[in-house]
């Protein structure tokens, strides 16, 4: 299970980080729409880039969430992508995500395919949040 905090936090209009490890083992970190159910977060992106080609080798992530309106609140919650999914699920999970960010469906042509990656957490670390922020 997350923590409500981490839950609050991704499913709100707020913006995360993402790391992933090269083969080398050197990071790779991106700017990320995030969401979240209970138990996982979910990043969605396109099989072409990098980032799902990293986590393809090495399943391990971090993740930094912090919360639009004082990004001194935040959460990094490190763990593994422990499934994804694609097909129309995946697309409708950008429109999705489109919506709460931008207010309207995916603006941008897909290039390849969508692929939703389904992160199980291991750890969440807080900093200066808290339940009574949201």
């Amino acid at each position: 299970m997350l923590d409500p905090i981490t839950i609050k936090l991704a499913q709100g209009a707020n913006y995360a980080a993402l790391t992933t490890l090269f083969p080398n083992g050197n990071p790779q970190t991106q700017l990320m729409w995030v969401d979240a159910d209970e138990e996982f977060l979910y990043i969605n992106t396109e099989i072409h880039r990098v980032k799902f080609k990293n986590v393809e080798k090495d399943s391990r992530i971090s993740i930094l969430i912090w919360k639009y309106e004082d990004p001194f609140k935040y959460v990094e919650v490190r763990g593994n992508i422990v499934d994804s999914f694609g097909g129309e699920e995946a697309r409708e999970h950008i429109d999705k995500l489109s919506e709460k960010y931008f207010k309207k469906p995916y603006p941008f042509q897909v290039q390849t395919e969508r692929v939703v990656m389904k992160i199980k957490p291991s750890k969440e670390v807080f900093f200066n949040v808290k339940i009574e922020d949201f």
